[in-house]
């Protein structure tokens, strides 16, 4: 029944999709120029519905909810480009491929309206993926495309048969970028599940301490310490009452005293990503507030703290003064002790959704976190070494071909670390099989050509992509790389990956990249 429901998805997104390509390739040159007419007014609509849907609502914590359309907002800036340079803004629009699913024609494209069995249980797996040689025609003269840079890596899997349609170079290992962020992510949602929320908790210390306990979430905000902050200080004013008459406590204080601390003991080893003091990551630690940004930036490159944990444990004790409490002293670092006391917890959104966080907008706070996750589930040291290796070791696990494969952190930033092509599809793969649902994230955060995250100014050409690829991007200096999933126009779904080193030409590369993505989405290639 699982299986059933995941092909009348996959088959309710793909047939619209096909008829409208069917009916582009026979329109005439004067067909063409009125519909292009026709979507500039419906461009228009749309913009003014999303802007009432940005208003209105609703909103899961700033971020979509997997597999349901949410408007979404204009950003100030994307965690994509780690490098400076000038983007073009683009237009913004519900979850595009969500919304393809509106209508429900036959496995074969026809539009006798006709549904059930036949439709669900064959679809596009009656229809003959692409040939290894039309891929290759269709492919290889983009793979060219001197902006690549001296080194060029692909691979394209057909997701229904699992067959390697066209490969360059696919086992190469080479710099990864923020596409490794796909790996995280399905290391992460494997070792966690996708429903586990990350604790940040208080409990009392040694004397009158109260520790404030960092478990790894780097999304705490400051309306989030608020609300602990406040639970915290009423299980110290109920424990007050029970210890005295009238609200006092024992020694005659009129309200709670209390010193703070804070434990970071959940990560080892040093704080300082390999790339150094950078705007794209505060340091690594687990317990920071609003990812130790010090601006009201919710993504993307911003100025950090370069004491996220200190600076979380002193807002922390001013919450706790406001809120009735006595604070003495300065907050210091210090472990909670075995089995504390707990005082209040805060738990942050489930793994399927900080997943989708961090791949939509490449947040590189969130990918370090959830590598170390990982580490954490597996039992191996949570610093950057051993959060790479249980990254790398949880894929293995999985049965992906991790050979070659040097996994350093989880966000990517790190250009030591080097992932082949093949690596890539097979992650895409894997979060595509209907048996391991548990991944699906690792697909539903993929950005959309031409409408979000780090693909929202990409693909300005609505004939080239727009709406059509998914996919991860990948941006260092010297670096381009893009890895995600098409319907193709015979209705297949597809997964890719693209990398390249040695580009000089960071603008030129990504269209080059994004010329192979969208060739992929717009041809059957027999």
């Amino acid at each position: 029944m699982r299986d059933r429901a995941i092909r009348v998805t996959a088959e309710a997104v793909r047939r619209p999709v096909r008829r409208v390509r069917r009916h582009w390739r026979t329109a005439t040159p004067q067909q063409r120029q009125t519909w292009r007419l026709a979507a500039g007014s419906a461009a228009a609509g749309l913009a003014v519905a999303v802007t009432v849907v940005a208003v209105a609502g609703p909103w899961d914590q700033g971020q979509r909810t997997a597999e349901r359309t949410r408007a979404v907002a204009r950003d100030a800036g994307s965690g994509g480009n780690h490098t400076p340079g000038d983007v073009r803004p683009a237009p913004r629009a519900p979850g595009v491929l969500t919304a393809l699913g509106g209508d429900g024609g036959s496995g074969d494209g026809s539009d006798d309206g006709s549904d059930g069995d036949e439709a669900a249980g064959n679809g596009a797996d009656n229809v003959p993926p692409p040939t290894p040689d039309g891929l290759a025609d269709a492919l290889r003269p983009l793979l060219k495309d001197p902006a690549l840079g001296p080194v060029r890596s692909a691979s394209v899997l057909d997701v229904g048969s699992g067959q390697q349609l066209f490969a360059a170079d696919p086992t190469r290992a080479v710099t990864p970028a923020s596409t490794v962020k796909l790996a995280t992510a399905v290391a992460a949602l494997s070792a966690r599940g996708a429903d586990h929320r990350i604790a940040t908790r208080t409990v009392r210390g040694d004397g009158d301490s109260v520790v404030l306990v960092g478990g790894g979430d780097p999304t705490v905000t400051a309306e989030d310490l608020d609300r602990l902050a406040a639970a915290t200080a009423e299980s110290l004013k109920s424990a007050a009452e029970e210890d005295g008459e009238d609200g006092a406590r024992k020694d005659g204080a009129a309200r709670p005293e209390v010193s703070v601390r804070y434990d970071t003991s959940r990560y080892t080893g040093t704080t300082r990503h390999p790339l150094g003091p950078n705007e794209n990551l505060a340091p690594v630690t687990p317990l920071m507030v609003d990812e130790g940004r010090l601006d009201d930036s919710t993504h993307g490159p911003a100025p950090r703290s370069t004491d996220p944990a200190g600076d979380a444990a002193e807002a922390f004790a001013d919450r706790l003064a406001k809120e009735g409490v006595e604070v003495t002293g300065e907050p210091r670092k210090a472990e909670a002790p075995a089995k504390a006391e707990q005082l209040a917890v805060h738990r942050s959104a489930p793994t399927s959704s900080l997943v989708e966080r961090m791949l939509t907008h490449s947040d590189n706070d969130i990918g370090e976190a959830l590598a170390r996750q990982t580490a954490l589930a597996d039992g191996a040291p949570a610093d950057f070494d051993g959060a790479g290796d249980a990254v790398r070791d949880r894929l293995a696990k999985l049965g992906l071909p991790v050979k070659g494969a040097k996994i350093v952190d989880g966000s990517g930033l790190d250009r030591t670390g080097k992932v082949p092509a093949e690596l890539l599809t097979r992650v895409l793969a894997l979060a595509a099989d209907p048996d391991r649902p548990e991944l699906r994230p690792a697909l539903t955060g993929l950005p959309v050509a031409g409408f979000s995250g780090t693909l929202d100014r990409r693909y300005a050409d609505a004939e080239r992509g727009a709406g059509l690829v998914r996919a991860k991007t990948g941006t260092l200096t010297g670096v381009n790389t893009l890895a995600g999933s098409v319907v193709d126009a015979d209705g297949r779904l597809l997964v890719f990956a693209f990398m390249t080193t040695g580009t000089t030409d960071r603008e030129g590369a990504q269209k080059a990249l994004d010329k192979l993505a969208s060739s992929l989405a717009n041809c059957g290639c027999r």
